[in-house]
């Protein structure tokens, strides 16, 4: 049984990397720091085989993939929707994109995230056993953001229907801003595993998606050491309840994910892949010095 902390992306935490490390190096270094990283490029674009075929090449065996499905196939596209021949193959190529992950036996699930327009009613819980059914043999955590999922009057609904489909619970912790946002829910789905995903707490930023500056404010936010401590109870709640738990910190938008990651890391004990305290700065290796 094991909780596993990392961020979502591995190119805007600038404290991870030793001074001018090359953004194709960056991945590598992060491994150092965390055992899982929840690729998030492939929610705008479904990435080559080869790309992710090198992402596994280049990096240690402890390093484990979250990767967030392709916006077109969680419904996140505006307008005209792909019709079936299109959606069959978003998901062929999505599957194949996957395959060194998967054979490399380093992907912890493929993460579907539905935007806040996808309500509670048949019509979309229709989508969601149509990708779970195209996702069949592939570990598939599902997270909404609509509140209409877990109310009083659905939440024990979702929660079956989820296991009955076999649904991994990506478990947020986010804002409470109207019907956009969800509660935290501490109920796992899945026995093998449960996704935890924080995404700060920035009420006033949180529902200004078509703001320009939107990434620079929706997930601000620094947890504090109390809100921190709080969380480590609950997932050792959630881990009596799953094998695994997968931790994730996408409270980007001002650089606090890293250290948060950290923090958390202190509170359960743990060490880096590398062996080292978390909070301990990237340091580089000592050269060898030689007579010759």
């Amino acid at each position: 049984m094991t909780i596993q902390i990392g961020l979502a992306g591995w190119g805007d935490h600038d404290e991870l990397y030793l001074s001018g490390t090359k953004p194709g190096d960056k991945l590598a270094q992060y491994a150092n720091h965390f055992p899982v990283v929840e690729v998030d490029s492939t929610f705008y674009a479904i990435q080559s085989r080869s790309r992710f075929q090198q992402w596994v090449d280049t990096t240690p065996s402890s390093l484990h993939f979250v990767v967030k499905a392709y916006s077109g196939m969680t419904g996140h596209q505006r307008g005209a929707q792909p019709d079936e021949a299109e959606q069959d193959a978003m998901f062929s190529a999505f599957r194949e994109m996957l395959e060194p992950a998967m054979e490399a036996g380093r992907l912890k699930a493929a993460l579907f995230q539905y935007p806040p327009w996808i309500q509670c009613d048949s019509e979309n819980v229709r989508k969601l056993k149509y990708a779970k059914e195209r996702m069949k043999g592939i570990p598939c955590a599902l997270e909404f953001r609509h509140a209409s999922w877990f109310s009083a009057e659905y939440r024990d609904k979702t929660l079956t229907f989820m296991e009955q489909e076999g649904w991994i619970h990506s478990v947020c912790d986010e804002p409470q801003a109207g019907a956009g946002s969800v509660p935290t829910v501490l109920k796992a789905t899945a026995k093998e595993m449960t996704i935890v995903r924080f995404h700060g707490r920035n009420v006033q930023g949180w529902n200004q998606g078509s703001a320009p500056n939107w990434r620079e404010v929706r997930y601000l936010y620094r947890y504090s050491e109390a809100e921190l401590s709080e969380w480590r109870e609950h997932l050792l709640q959630l881990q009596a309840e799953s094998e695994h738990i997968c931790v994730i910190f996408n409270n980007n938008s001002g650089g606090d994910a890293a250290h948060n990651a950290k923090q958390m890391m202190e509170l359960l004990g743990q060490l880096r892949p590398d062996g080292k305290p978390p909070l301990e700065p990237p340091q580089p290796e000592a050269e060898q010095l030689t007579l010759f």
